[in-house]
């Protein structure tokens, strides 16, 4: 087989593939035995008719035909492998030209035209310069680390007097829309100035006591009525306040492995100084990229923005009431898919620089990771991850993550005050010998060459 490459932009291509009659021949027998089990000859068994009765029954050419439909898939995926193309778009193919079906020799030609992954040419991201907002834990952030944990060890004590902020009310609620009642709960338990429930609840709860009530209008936030105009009711059944245990050494030995409170005052200290410096290893990561996507010009095809916006304006993806397909909707959507693509375009380039792997520790651990925000069971998670051939993506998106620790890891990160920030820990990338260790016990994976494009047809 031979196939060349004509480049018609930096992100398509026209392949032309020449298949010989000889490379031809397994997909003629092929098809002989497929058309054998279609027709039926009197005298001869379904599967047994003779190539010869089947060429007078439909035609040599029905017979050729079938053949090239059937092998053109297979001769498509392998001038793409050939050529090293990594398809973004589904083949558009033609044909354009066959053998005589009479004879025994001639070619089949035929040529596909598709979006490809473009190439790009990294700059040297070795220490480059990033700033970073000025952090330093205090006093007053362990204080706060451990009012929260004896929030977690507070009782409620009920209380005699009209709700204020931060305060713990149970509740009634109900909601009219043209005084028909839509909606209604009872025995809710809500702490005043969440802002979780719905839009005026708090100015409207603050200053009842129990077995007062107040109506105020709002939109509805869940239901079939989400989104539209209502009256609701709100009654106060009781106000509580949450008293907090004296911090004291009981307490330490109580909510941790510390047995003072002074220990316990110190390991928070030192994890506010830890969240402090994955606050800036965020914000530096996330200006590292920012800086590689300006130091590289990366084309976005247009199929690849199309697709995204059909799939994401598909009326079964639409994303509740507030979701419109306007020109603004839209061009936003654009926007976020082209720097999204982008994205990914430069942090593969850099894995493959970096020669960064997976193993199979660390897809393991995102997939717990991520199972927990969709509160899932691992398992099931990465069950429903094979089962719609989602592994590969995982694989990719982890890969990234490294790709971009990697120069992280190499660039100068200092805070708006000019002292430089230390991002040792915050930084995790396997160094060569550590992938080596991995392999001895645990497969590192890469993830595919090749993006499935889909079957080619006649």
């Amino acid at each position: 087989m031979k196939s060349a490459v004509e480049n018609l932009t930096p992100t398509r291509v026209k392949l032309d593939v020449e298949v010989s009659f000889e490379e031809l021949k397994p997909s003629i027998a092929e098809a002989y035995k497929t058309i054998a089990t279609q027709v039926q000859v009197p005298g001869f068994r379904k599967g047994k008719v003779p190539n010869q009765l089947i060429d007078q029954r439909v035609g040599r050419g029905h017979v050729l035909e079938t053949a090239i439909n059937s092998g053109l898939n297979g001769w498509y995926q392998e001038a793409v492998i050939e050529n090293k193309l990594i398809p973004l778009s589904r083949p558009e193919v033609e044909i354009t030209e066959v053998p005589d079906p009479s004879g025994t020799e001639g070619v089949v030609k035929f040529h596909v035209e598709l979006d490809i992954r473009p190439e790009i040419e990294l700059p040297d991201y070795e220490g480059i310069e990033v700033e970073v907002a000025a952090l330093e834990a205090t006093d007053e952030d362990t204080e706060t680390a451990l009012d929260e944990l004896r929030g977690r060890f507070g009782t409620l004590k009920v209380e005699d007097r009209p709700a204020a902020d931060g305060d713990f009310v149970s509740i009634n609620i109900d909601a009219k829309i043209d005084d028909v009642e839509v909606d209604s709960a009872s025995d809710l338990s809500y702490q005043l100035g969440a802002g979780n429930m719905l839009d005026g609840l708090d100015e409207a709860a603050t200053g009842l006591s129990a077995g007062e009530e107040a109506i105020f209008n709002t939109k509805l936030a869940g239901g079939e009525h989400a989104g539209e105009e209502a009256q609701v009711t709100v009654k106060v059944t009781s106000v509580k306040v949450r008293e907090l245990p004296e911090a004291n050494d009981d307490f330490a030995q109580l909510a941790s492995e510390f047995d003072t409170i002074a220990e316990l005052k110190e390991d928070l200290a030192k994890q506010a100084a830890e969240s402090k410096t994955v606050e800036q290893g965020v914000e530096a990561r996330d200006k590292v990229l920012e800086k590689l996507v300006d130091l590289v010009e990366v084309p976005v095809p247009e199929s690849v923005i199309a697709d995204q916006l059909e799939q994401h304006f598909k009326p079964e993806n639409a994303h509740g009431p507030e979701e419109h397909d306007t020109e603004e909707h839209r061009a936003e959507v654009k926007e976020n898919t082209e720097k999204a693509f982008r994205n990914e375009i430069i942090l593969d380039a850099i894995a493959e620089k970096e020669e960064i792997g997976v193993s199979q520790a660390e897809l393991i651990d995102y997939i717990v990771s991520s199972a927990s925000q969709y509160g899932m069971d691992p398992n099931q998670f990465a069950q429903m991850l094979d089962s719609s051939g989602q592994v590969n993506m995982i694989v990719g998106e982890v890969r990234r993550r490294k790709a971009l620790a990697a120069v992280l890891a190499k660039a100068s990160v200092k805070d708006s005050e000019g002292a430089v920030v230390d991002l040792t820990d915050f930084v995790s990338v396997a160094s060569e010998e550590e992938v080596e260790e991995i392999d001895g016990e645990d497969e590192v994976i890469e993830p595919s060459a090749v993006v499935d494009p889909g079957e080619v047809r006649i």
